[in-house]
């Protein structure tokens, strides 16, 4: 399909203005053609799996990336990953690619949120360059002087000796400056003795201390009772001695006579004591990998590093002191305030200083400028960088590209609004525009309209999901797609005059009056402070759709996860209210779960039709042809995981993996069954006219009219489809899947239950959702509550927002200065609420 403006000669420009595109074939793109203007801010958009990522990602950049890659020697490769061709006639005019995924991967146990933005680099430095250093000798503190930056040592003057103050390496947690003790992570192990003997009504010989069975060898327990402690006796009955030498018993040899649990063979050994608590630790010490690690972690209890108190750093680097605090303090600050702290630190220096110190404190607030702009100001520098949301890993991604201050390149970024409240969008808005100052294109994937009505162009893959989609349905202007009567996005573009066009996304479902809103019952939680969330009261209604907003940062996750969810399990299990929970009247709430966007499965092995149980319907329908029976094949056989009809040379993974020498490996379709997870003897056998492999390629949707005679398989396709999922296939691999499509078919299987006392809990359901989906999420959660369930949802999205029966907004702002409900009520009332920053954008 053709989308080229017109007028085009095959003579090469001069000065290139777009990126050429032909014969794009990658995943479900049919053979498109487009051109993708340069130098601009470039939005593609469409339903899900229309093709947007394929086109952006698979194809810009893909080819981008990997000419930028050979063109480097081969020494240089060999160190790098490489992308692979992308199955397209032509791409010409692609600058160098670089793309900012909507998944970064969850940095390691060293980073924090200080190390990913190199915010922590300006600081070291200016610790290192301009603080008051103490004595190693004396531990008196010398005045700022010049002397670390012109490497020369300095004088105490109270004791008259001389010493060299640290380089910014030296304040490193993950170098000079670590704590010895937990080697600069903060954290630190101990062995849990509780859990060593959790049930002390059982004797030892009855297994009473768990690592002896489980990472030691059985026999410790005759050792132990050489040492002189009873075994036969509950262990709550022992004495306080021999419980001390079950726990901290010295490492001595004992004499045992040994029998093999199988036979009649008797052994007389020596063997040295190992009490409870080494034989964890010994353990621990040898553990390898993750596998070995699960295997002892539930006798360990993580807590802060006594020594450094969980800053990671050595008593040497905190001691450098500027403006009355060392490092550490300073990295606790938010980002709001170690802004302000940093902006007064040159005038507290004497006036030789100030110029070296102005150029440090530039360079911090240069970068602190555009992670306030994308909404972080609430973070610690010390937050470890495991515990930042998805949203919040982009941001800092995309902040450090700014500063970067490459040109030329092409950067891709696949849904940069996520995570991101309304108040936050100007922001992202104004750093994608200081990439195209700088001499760089954007493309961008987004469903948000703010995003897409701020592009300088866009492109509308579709017009529907899988097969259905691929085609380029309209490319323009924000304002030619909106008169574009082909663009399904253009009617949902705002304008400037937003009161001049009718709105699609009012009234999607029908809400509850106000006056209605509590006739089922109200869930009345109280709370303690936790985090940075303030003591709360709240009332939530039951069998209603609840949406709970605010700015990153606002406390939504906190109340909601960790406080609401947990205080409702722990009532109905009649178990202990969680320490932050002051008290939880449930309202004949009884099940409460957690609807989240985590990958489905660990391998390419769970897919759709596994995970939804459609697979097992149909092997068992294959089971019943004549064919099955006359070969003897029962439904067992035709599982791909492990029946004899899968495919003997990928094992029933649709791919195997290649060795390209001084290259990654790269997984393939399998060349004998290409892809299709069944060997040729599985093709002898149909059932409807259709093979199971056939089958599996098809979408849900096609497959709704191949598997109409299977009721049960059937009613679960038609649900797929119902929650907007028809464009996967059968076969497709759940790990791949989006987050969204995650929580939908998790979802699947509730659709259609009676859910009176259910309450689902959804974390930002709308994440790479375009407009028209979002409609059908939200009769999905109605569907929810007609059926009995009260449905919460943690959400930006302001058109879902709209169609909530009920709004909790926090805030006012993120970290400390949030916290707090702002405002609860209708959407109405939210917008009338001057108080609530997500009402102005109401």
């Amino acid at each position: 399909m053709n989308h080229l403006p017109t007028g085009k000669t095959s003579i090469a420009p001069a000065s290139p203005s777009h990126i050429e595109v032909r014969g794009a074939r990658v995943h479900n793109l049919r053979n498109v053609n487009v051109d993708i203007p340069l130098g601009q801010l470039v939005g593609v958009c469409g339903v899900s799996g229309s093709g947007k990522s394929s086109l952006a990602l698979g194809v810009l950049y893909a080819e981008g990336s990997r000419r930028y890659l050979e063109a480097l020697s081969t020494y240089t490769r060999r160190r790098m990953g490489q992308a692979a061709r992308a199955d397209v006639d032509e791409v010409r005019y692609v600058p160098a690619a670089l793309a900012l995924h909507q998944r970064p991967s969850v940095p390691g146990v060293r980073s924090t949120f200080g190390t990913m933005s190199e915010l922590l680099n300006s600081l070291r430095l200016l610790f290192s360059r301009v603080g008051s250093h103490p004595c190693p000798h004396c531990g008196a503190y010398a005045p700022p002087s010049m002397s670390v930056a012109a490497e020369q040592p300095i004088t105490c003057a109270t004791c008259g000796k001389t010493f060299f103050g640290p380089g910014a390496e030296e304040l490193a947690f993950n170098s000079g400056g670590a704590c010895p003790t937990c080697g600069g992570t903060g954290t630190v192990r101990h062995v849990n003795e509780a859990a060593l003997v959790p049930d002390e009504s059982k004797t030892i010989n009855e297994g009473a201390v768990l690592p002896w069975g489980s990472l030691m060898w059985d026999l410790m327990k005759q050792v132990c009772g050489e040492m002189g402690v009873r075994l036969d006796v509950p262990f709550s009955e022992l004495t306080p001695e021999e419980r001390d030498i079950v726990f901290h018993g010295p490492a001595e040899k004992r004499h045992i006579l040994y029998k093999a649990k199988k036979g009649d063979n008797f052994a007389e050994l020596d063997f040295t004591y190992y009490n409870a608590v080494y034989t964890v630790e010994n353990a621990l010490a040898k553990a390898k990998d993750e596998k070995g690690l699960a295997r002892v972690a539930r006798f360990l209890t993580e807590g802060p590093c006594p020594d450094c108190e969980g800053t990671r750093l050595s008593a040497a680097a905190r001691g450098p002191l500027v403006r009355g605090i060392n490092l550490a303090k300073a990295c606790e600050m938010t980002l709001d305030e170690a802004v302000t702290w940093v902006d007064g630190v040159p005038e507290t220096l004497p006036p030789n200083l100030r110029p070296m110190a102005v150029s440090i404190c530039e360079s911090f607030q240069h970068t602190a400028r555009r992670l306030l702009e994308l909404g972080l100001g609430y973070l610690s520098l010390d937050r470890a960088g495991s515990t930042l949301s998805t949203g919040e890993r982009q941001r800092v991604q995309l902040a450090r590209a700014v500063r970067n201050r490459t040109t030329g390149v092409l950067y891709v970024l696949d849904e940069p609004s996520i995570g991101l409240h309304p108040a936050n969008i100007d922001g992202l808005l104004g750093v994608m525009r200081d990439l195209l100052a700088d001499g760089n294109s954007v493309v961008m994937v987004d469903h948000d309209t703010r995003i897409l009505a701020a592009a300088d162009y866009l492109v509308e893959m579709g017009p529907e999901a899988g097969a259905g989609g691929g085609h380029v349905v309209a490319c323009g202007t924000p304002a030619e797609l909106r008169a574009d009567g082909h663009s399904l996005i253009g009617r949902y573009l705002p304008t400037e005059d937003e009161t001049s066009a009718p709105d699609p996304m009012s009234n999607v479902r029908p809400r509850c009056p106000e006056g209605q809103l509590f006739e089922r019952g109200t869930i009345h939680l109280e709370t303690s402070p936790l985090h940075t969330v303030h003591e709360l009261s709240i009332d939530l209604p039951v069998n209603r759709l609840t949406a709970v907003t605010g700015v990153s940062g606002s406390g939504k996750t906190t109340l909601v996860l960790e406080e609401l969810i947990p205080a409702l399990n722990s009532a109905n299990a009649d178990e202990a209210l969680p320490t932050s929970v002051r008290g939880i009247d449930p309202a004949g709430i009884v099940r409460a779960q957690l609807i989240d966007a985590t990958p489905i499965g660990a391998n390419v092995r769970s897919t759709v039709a596994t995970y939804c149980g459609v697979l097992d319907d149909l092997r068992r329908a294959f089971a019943r042809t004549d064919e099955a029976k006359a070969a003897g094949l029962k439904a067992g056989a035709f599982s791909y995981n492990t029946g004899k009809l899968r495919c003997p040379t990928c094992d029933g993974t649709g791919q195997v993996s290649l060795d390209v020498q001084f290259l990654p490996d790269v997984d393939v379709p399998c060349p004998d069954c290409r892809g299709r997870r069944y060997g040729v003897e599985a093709d002898a056998i149909t059932w409807n006219g259709h093979t199971l492999a056939q089958l599996m390629a098809m979408s849900i949707d096609e497959a709704l009219d191949a598997c109409a005679s299977l009721k049960k398989a059937h009613a679960m396709l038609q649900t797929l489809h119902d929650l907007g999922l028809g464009y996967l296939t059968l076969g497709e691999a759940t790990p791949a899947l989006s987050g969204g499509e995650a929580q939908r078919l998790k979802l699947a299987s509730e659709m259609g239950k009676a859910q009176d006392g259910a309450l689902f809990v959804f974390d930002e359901p709308t994440i790479g959702l375009h407009p028209r989906d979002v409609r059908t999420l939200l009769n999905v959660f109605q569907h929810l509550v007609e059926q009995g369930a009260t449905v919460v949802v943690i959400e930006h999205d302001l058109d879902f927002i709209r169609n909530a029966d009920f709004v909790v907004d926090m805030g006012p702002g993120g970290g400390e200065a949030g916290g707090r409900i702002v405002a609860c009520g209708t959407p109405e009332q939210i917008a009338a609420n001057p108080d609530s920053v997500t009402g102005r954008y109401l």
